[in-house]
């Protein structure tokens, strides 16, 4: 990030923002949680009811309808709306992450003024760039936009998008140019409105958990869009775009995981200090208090991790490298912690009718998306080395 970030708020009003978010996360959104797996999403209403807290626009400039958060303070926030369900943070997390970074490191004027309202009162949006052949290897995407006249057309598929089913702009990544051009120049991205003819949004994915966050295929046949959707009006600018939105989607999936294994640990202790055997509570167990305490050392040292590469982000220093790390970390800590808390509950925490049965599931996927663990320990690495040869 090349600029200090300035916080919207001083810290007394942020204070009281977060503790009102972490309020109705945690009375509200959780008591609407089974209505979310009944209906299989967030429904509009229960979003019309996110956007009235401001949780669409929490990056969006407050010139634009929103609440202009820096970074830090977004991620603070995310950790709070994380204890609930991961479907509340799924359908409002591509909005205040990944393309609200786009729009303001890589969008022109026009396109900020068109589609930062929009979003910010809660219109739904997609990242595309994951595909059925390039996952990890973002630069090597399939997908065409092919210049014609005064409009690009577009060819191809994007999956597991986020968002996808219920989207209502995807910013989409395509190559321009059928050739491999240094520094991923091939690449390009585009503001594309789901209604626009040739875009169909693919009915939503069946997965190992997460329920009510979606995702789903959106496939591209013939989409013309006008020159005005070109990112930035620049050919050649979509991967750099991509990697720095993935910034702060590494540091919200990291924040994400910190928030929901602050649950997962919570349940396991309220489950330990109540559930008896051989005429005492299992808490009193060394090896159960062995778990706790395991699962304690890396949530700390997880949130340790988090608020140093905050401080870095919020004094404008680059952060690819901690959010990588954050990533990594973190996830793996969530998935640790989880697996203790199922061993903890015994029996019962392979059993549906308890929650940690649904947090095991829920939080195996952090470990996948926004780059999986393997990619952010070659991401690390590399970073290591590029510095390891710039000082020798």
């Amino acid at each position: 990030m090349p600029e200090a970030a300035a916080r919207s708020m001083d810290a007394e009003t942020f204070a009281a923002f977060r503790a009102q978010i972490r309020r109705f996360a945690r009375e509200r959104l959780v008591s609407l949680e089974p209505r979310v797996f009944e209906a299989g999403e967030v429904t509009p209403d229960i979003r019309a009811e996110m956007n009235g807290m401001g949780l669409f626009g929490l990056t969006i400039p407050a010139e634009y309808g929103g609440l202009g958060l820096s970074i830090g303070e977004y991620i603070e926030t995310m950790m709070e709306v994380a204890w609930a369900a991961p479907a509340f943070r799924s359908v409002l997390s591509i909005n205040t992450g990944m393309l609200a970074t786009a729009l303001k490191v890589g969008g022109t004027e026009a396109q900020r003024a068109e589609w930062f309202p929009k979003l910010a009162t809660g219109a739904i949006g997609a990242f595309g760039l994951t595909e059925p052949d390039s996952g990890s290897d973002s630069a090597g995407l399939r997908t065409r936009a092919v210049r014609d006249g005064d409009d690009y057309v577009l060819n191809g598929t994007k999956r597991y998008i986020t968002n996808g089913p219920i989207s209502d702009l995807v910013l989409v990544m395509a190559r321009t140019s059928a050739e491999n051009l240094p520094k991923n120049a091939h690449v390009s991205a585009f503001l594309v409105p789901a209604d626009t003819p040739g875009l169909t949004r693919a009915k939503e994915d069946r997965k190992m958990g997460q329920t009510g966050a979606l995702t789903g295929d959106i496939v591209l046949e013939d989409v013309r869009v006008p020159t005005s959707a070109l990112l930035g009006g620049e050919e050649g600018r979509g991967f750099r775009t991509a990697m720095m939105a993935l910034d702060a989607g590494r540091l919200s999936v990291g924040g994400s995981a910190i928030g929901y294994a602050r649950r997962i640990l919570d349940s396991a202790l309220r489950y330990a200090t109540e559930r008896k055997a051989f005429g005492e509570t299992i808490a009193n167990f060394q090896l159960i208090q062995a778990m706790l305490a395991d699962s304690k050392v890396e949530l700390y040292a997880a949130e340790s991790m988090m608020a140093d590469a905050l401080r870095r982000a919020e004094e404008g220093l680059p952060v690819s490298t901690e959010a990588s790390c954050v990533k990594l970390f973190a996830t793996e800590a969530c998935g640790r912690i989880a697996d203790r808390a199922v061993q903890i509950h015994g029996g019962a925490g392979y059993m549906a009718e308890y929650d940690v049965e649904r947090f095991y599931r829920d939080v195996r996927v952090y470990r996948i998306y926004e780059g999986t663990t393997q990619i952010q320990q070659l991401v690390i690495a590399k970073a290591m080395l590029r510095d390891f040869a710039a000082a020798a």
